[in-house]
């Protein structure tokens, strides 16, 4: 995955798209959390100010990989690309969503993302769907956004935002900025989840890999560990997951082991160490 030899697509459709579909892995979870000890790239953002999750539906949209090329390696060649929506794939992840601000208990509000007024299909099922979901859960209050809007407004009022539920391609772009605005990509944190639990969850840093680096000791591991406790959560282990949150954050609050992408020069396994002394 990531090695500069292999084409990003051969991957992802070879590997990583097969295992989200094939275990139902529908919704993919996405925190993004402003930690003491991290300067996000707007000015006068307090920690905690941004605290909010993207959920990213994880298994068709955009990426169901439906369409091909007709004329291939040719002049005349033609690509099509479909996104597929289906009123099942929507509801279930708008539905996770819902149940997700009640969960949370902070801000009570779902925005949902589409592109509706260019996308006059999928996207006016997406909205159609949202509002009758939307019906089911008053005690919840609810934004329904463009992306080019929600986009702006990710910079332009980060701290409104609680829960954000969004197509495949739009959650994955967005959580690109959210992952910014809280400080780094080494923080990003996901879970790719089936709810079901007939099939397995998986677990993971977002947003690639990063060969160029790999090896010299530098990577950010609070992704990863982050990860880890976001499953140790889906596991009902309530206690070990607060514990590594609380361990990552005593770590950035303290300063004192931050890696480069966070402004340190601490190195991957002193970062680790730090965690761990305060887990």
């Amino acid at each position: 995955m990531g090695h500069p030899d292999i084409p990003d697509h051969t991957t992802l459709n070879g590997l990583l798209l097969p295992i989200r579909r094939t275990f139902d892995q529908f919704a993919c979870v996405r925190p993004s959390y402003l930690y003491r000890g991290v300067k996000s790239p707007l000015a006068g953002k307090e920690p905690g100010s941004i605290d909010l999750v993207v959920v990213r539906e994880n298994t068709e949209g955009e990426y169901a990989q439906v369409g091909g090329f007709v004329y291939h390696h040719m002049p005349e060649e033609v690509a099509i690309q479909t996104a597929v929506f289906t009123r099942r794939g929507i509801e279930r992840v708008v539905r996770y969503a819902f149940d997700l601000a009640r969960r949370r208990n902070k801000k009570k509000r779902v925005c949902s993302v589409t592109k509706s007024n260019a996308q006059g299909f999928g996207m006016v099922l997406w909205d159609r769907t949202f509002a009758e979901v939307a019906r089911d859960y008053p005690d919840i209050s609810t934004e329904s956004l463009l992306v080019d809007a929600a986009a702006m407004n990710f910079i332009r009022r980060p701290e409104s935002f609680d829960v954000v539920v969004a197509s495949n391609l739009f959650g994955d772009i967005l959580t690109d900025i959210a992952a910014i605005l809280t400080g780094s990509m080494g923080l990003a944190a996901s879970a790719n989840i089936n709810p079901t639990r007939e099939s397995p969850s998986m677990f993971e840093p977002v947003h690639g890999s990063a060969p160029d680096i790999a090896g010299k000791g530098i990577v950010n591991p609070l992704a990863a560990i982050l990860s880890a406790g976001m499953m140790l959560e889906f596991l009902g282990l309530e206690a070990a997951a607060q514990a590594i949150e609380k361990a990552v954050g005593a770590t950035l609050g303290e300063g004192k082991a931050l890696p480069a992408d966070l402004g340190g020069t601490a190195s991957t396994t002193a970062v680790t160490d730090a965690v761990l002394r305060h887990l």
